[in-house]
């Protein structure tokens, strides 16, 4: 009787802690919205006027960054990124290395290397060359 008691205390609390942690996911969705349209806006407000306000970007990024479990603002993230890199490769760069230590696990460690300034800067003077660098 004991042990019935005691599996269906567990079973209660693990059915609460499921329920807490749904919350927590709704709440955590919720707010990835309102994050997607108010960063939206500015985004496309720096691509629309095409701004070269680094502090500006930077500060978008950074904020953005925190997001970049949704993928809609990790789209947003990877736009503002590609626009950026005209810019300030060096800096670009180290906004892609922010997102990896972030957000992605250690096996693409190893992949690092082509994002570096040396490997983007060879990645995109092939392109300007037609492959020959």
């Amino acid at each position: 009787m004991a042990k019935a008691k005691a599996k269906t205390r567990r079973k209660t609390q693990l059915n609460n802690l499921v329920r807490s942690i749904g919350k927590i996911i709704a709440g955590r969705d919720g707010l990835a919205r309102q994050a997607e349209e108010q960063y939206t806006v500015e985004v496309e407000n720096i691509l629309l006027t095409q701004s070269r306000d680094a502090r500006r970007i930077q500060e978008l990024l950074d904020g953005i960054l925190d997001f970049c479990f949704d993928p809609s603002l990790l789209g947003l993230y990877k736009k503002l990124c590609r626009y950026y890199y005209n810019i300030d490769p060096v800096a670009t760069a180290s906004y892609v290395y922010a997102y990896r230590d972030m957000w992605e696990d250690g096996d693409l460690k190893k992949s690092m290397t082509a994002a570096s300034p040396a490997g983007i800067a060879t990645r995109v003077g092939r392109k300007r060359t037609g492959g020959k660098k």
